[in-house]
């Protein structure tokens, strides 16, 4: 499989309090809405989107761990196009993953499925 790009979502029940406390660290803001914050990290510029729970929770098909019990990062991986994304799900499910969701369309423009790794560890693949 190829990726073109990687990026980290998170989830937060507070934007602005987020937003303040990374900016106040000297993190480079990526951009904002009503549903997320998002901000560079290293000088790879890898981004993390801080999503509201309310928003990440459905489109991962399931509840988010709460992250003051434990740890869970849901990294997403970026297809070209459709055919890669039904591709990526095949391969999973060949290499012994377990997809939680088929893929589908959500959202203005996206496509993509969500899916667990052999230890059960969240991923989401889409096209946007």
């Amino acid at each position: 499989m190829k990726t073109k790009k990687i990026w980290a979502n998170f989830s937060v029940r507070n934007l602005e309090r987020t937003t303040k406390f990374y900016k106040q660290l000297g993190f480079k803001q990526n951009g904002e809405s009503d549903q997320l914050t998002s901000f560079f990290f290293g000088d790879e510029k890898f981004i993390i989107h801080f999503f509201l729970t309310e928003i990440l929770e459905p489109a991962m098909k399931g509840p988010i761990s709460d992250a003051t019990a434990g740890n869970e990062i849901i990294f997403t991986l970026s297809a070209d196009t459709k055919e890669e994304v039904n591709q990526w799900a095949e391969e999973i499910v060949q290499a012994g993953g377990t997809l939680v969701s088929r893929p589908e369309a959500f959202g203005e423009g996206y496509y993509g499925f969500v899916f667990a790794d052999p230890d059960g560890h969240k991923f989401n693949v889409f096209h946007m």
